[in-house]
């Protein structure tokens, strides 16, 4: 088969792309800047598109004779100077790749949405039919949930789009704004993460970027179209999540709770700077409220439709530290680890 990946040169297009032509398919990768196509390069069954979403013109050629289209490209920072480059990219970017998918043939999409879009929990995992109980939280989340409408009134037009939603991802690979969480667990071996949201108590659910670009796989061979899946993997707390990488890790780093008012007046304050500078800020007020809630959230659905089975958190955890420790070029006596057994 024949795949476009857009958003190739990012966290899940790289990995995606490698799962793909390890799988023996042939792929279609549309790039922006040409100095992030390094590890595309060395691909084999890899074709180089220059191209961007905004530009319809420019997605004709690397769609055109693809058998489908992973839509991944998106634009996912915290901040933007402009909210409507949310919009812009997320929306009406969606709507040009699903258009051109269509005029070449290839109506077969996996759209990558995000988690966030599903409904915050409250005593019980929410699932992709949890009503939102709240209103969407930033403009990135605004975006995606709008391209899912988009996507689900295709499919009952005759495309076949199956959506997926990644919850907070982490390993190996780019270290980016979209691998936020691997950023942390290297700052955290460094002795440079300190910090704590509110009382710690928060939970989030983490996947390994493995199961996750298997979930894309999975969604591509089996998904439902018009259907959306949450890609996800353990529902663990900030205090439970720190607890298992000191153990991984042997480093017992002292973290410090920072109430939820106190980041809240720093992410003020942040997003203040970057309206007067532009400098994008490290937390955004938006951010900051989502800490206010748990984000427990069910696996049931991808498990039944697409045989979803992700590894535990403990075992991505061990694979992301060793990953890390690996190509930090330093010694691991600075954080030795006591040796595990980990079960799938």
């Amino acid at each position: 088969m024949k795949y476009l990946i857009t958003g190739a040169t990012g966290y899940i297009g790289i990995q995606l792309a490698k799962r793909l032509v390890a799988d023996g398919h042939k792929v279609h990768a549309l790039y922006r800047s040409e100095e992030k196509t390094t590890e595309l390069r060395k691909m084999e069954g890899v074709r180089l598109f220059k191209g961007d979403i905004l530009y319809p013109e420019s997605l004709k050629e690397a769609v055109w004779g693809c058998d489908g289209v992973f839509h991944v490209a998106a634009f996912a920072k915290p901040w933007d100077k402009d909210p409507q480059t949310f919009y812009r990219y997320n929306v009406l970017g969606a709507q040009n790749v699903f258009d051109a998918a269509r005029k070449a043939g290839a109506y077969r999409i996996v759209f990558t949405s995000t988690a966030g879009v599903i409904s915050p929990s409250n005593g019980v995992a929410s699932d992709e039919n949890t009503p939102r109980s709240v209103d969407y939280f930033t403009d990135y989340e605004r975006s995606k949930a709008q391209a899912e409408e988009k996507a689900v009134d295709l499919s009952k037009a005759g495309m076949e789009i199956v959506i997926v939603n990644p919850t907070r991802v982490y390993g190996p690979g780019l270290l980016s704004d979209s691998n936020g969480v691997t950023r942390m667990v290297k700052l955290f071996i460094e002795g440079k993460f300190r910090t704590l949201p509110g009382d710690g108590n928060s939970v989030g659910n983490y996947v390994f970027i493995d199961d996750v670009v298997e979930g894309h796989v999975l969604a591509m061979e089996r998904g439902r179209a018009g259907e959306r899946y949450i890609l996800g993997g353990d529902n663990v707390s900030f205090n439970d999540f720190f607890d298992l990488l000191s153990d991984l890790t042997g480093k017992s780093t002292r973290l410090y709770k920072v109430p939820f008012p106190v980041m809240k007046i720093a992410a003020h304050l942040m997003e203040l700077r970057a309206n007067l500078i532009g400098t994008p800020p490290l937390l955004t007020p938006p951010w900051v409220k989502k800490y206010l809630y748990n984000w427990e959230l069910s696996i049931e659905k991808a498990n039944k439709d697409l045989g979803y089975n992700p590894i535990s958190i403990e075992l991505g955890l061990e694979k992301t530290v060793e990953w890390l420790l690996r190509n930090s070029g330093s010694s691991r006596k600075a954080g030795r680890r006591r040796k595990r057994s980990l079960q799938h």
